[in-house]
């Protein structure tokens, strides 16, 4: 039915979620809870999230690619890797009045790999800024997005009526709508979200490395080591795509970093505490900069 609204009996809507974990299925709680007419269904590569998926009630039941023509809307949560592969054959099994959604961590291989696609109207892309360092669907939480932003990129090139459907949804999900380029997007999240998930990947594997030789060392880890590592505990299936699609904005991040680090390190070699004490205290203003941001906003 192209171009038309689907009929929908007793003003049921199809939406299907592709990737049931973290994301996607706290995508679904929230849309099953908010919108009880709603049948949300799941497609996944593993089987067993979809199983698990089913048999916690986050999705009404599975559905496949051949069926996404019956979709209002589909949300793609899946690895970014998997992403650029898949939302071209996704593009093309949807029906015209459908919008595709995708929540990946980079934005601007998304978009180039549909720019030229015949479908792209249907594409909205997005970045909803918000996780946690579990993945699976039982990891998925009603509310999360509440309060969060979502990144959205190159809206002008989506269907209006499109992105109406898709921002009445986010704005019921409470979340906070930043319009952004895709190149930009990656440079200012290679910053604020994945320097962070490496230093806490490679401070997890200096403590290990070190624990080989001093077993009580986890015994002695209090809370700011906690805090600071939780995000090595994130899934690596989903982070190695994120940084290999945005290895230039990473390393970049990285070579300033390090130069901090390796500053940092010779003012201790040199004795000058002053100026440590200095490097800490201008860095704390970052507790104003961060003042209002919602705990959970870690992807």
């Amino acid at each position: 039915m192209s171009g038309q609204a689907k009929s929908r009996p007793n003003g049921m809507e199809n939406i299907v979620i592709i990737g049931i974990g973290l994301i996607g299925g706290s995508f679904a709680k929230d849309i099953r809870r908010l919108r009880p007419k709603t049948q949300v269904l799941g497609i996944d590569a593993n089987l067993e999230h979809l199983n698990e998926a089913e048999q916690l009630g986050i999705i009404d039941g599975t559905t496949t690619y051949q069926d996404l023509s019956k979709a209002d809307m589909v949300i793609v949560s899946i690895p970014v890797d998997a992403l650029v592969q898949e939302l071209p054959k996704i593009l093309d099994a949807v029906d015209d009045d459908c919008v595709v959604i995708d929540a990946g961590s980079t934005k601007a291989l998304a978009c180039k790999v549909v720019e030229n696609h015949s479908k792209r109207r249907n594409f909205l892309a997005c970045h909803p800024i918000a996780g946690t360092e579990f993945s699976g669907p039982s990891a998925a939480l009603e509310g999360l997005y509440d309060g969060k932003t979502n990144i959205i990129c190159e809206v002008e090139k989506t269907a209006f009526k499109l992105q109406e459907r898709a921002l009445e949804l986010f704005q019921q999900l409470g979340m906070r709508i930043r319009y952004m380029n895709p190149e930009a997007h990656d440079k200012h999240i290679a910053y604020v979200s994945h320097l962070s998930h490496i230093s806490s990947f490679m401070l997890g594997k200096t403590v290990i490395e070190k624990e080989k030789n001093e077993r009580d060392i986890f015994d002695m880890a209090g809370s700011g080591f906690e805090s600071t590592v939780r995000l090595a505990k994130s899934s690596p299936a989903m982070w190695t795509p994120i940084f290999e699609q945005n290895k230039e904005n990473v390393v970049e991040t990285l070579e300033e970093y390090i130069l901090n680090l390796t500053e940092f390190k010779q003012l201790l070699l040199n004795d000058e505490f002053e100026k440590v004490y200095q490097e800490m205290d201008n860095t704390n203003r970052i507790k104003e900069i961060l003042k209002g941001i919602p705990v959970g906003n870690e992807k």
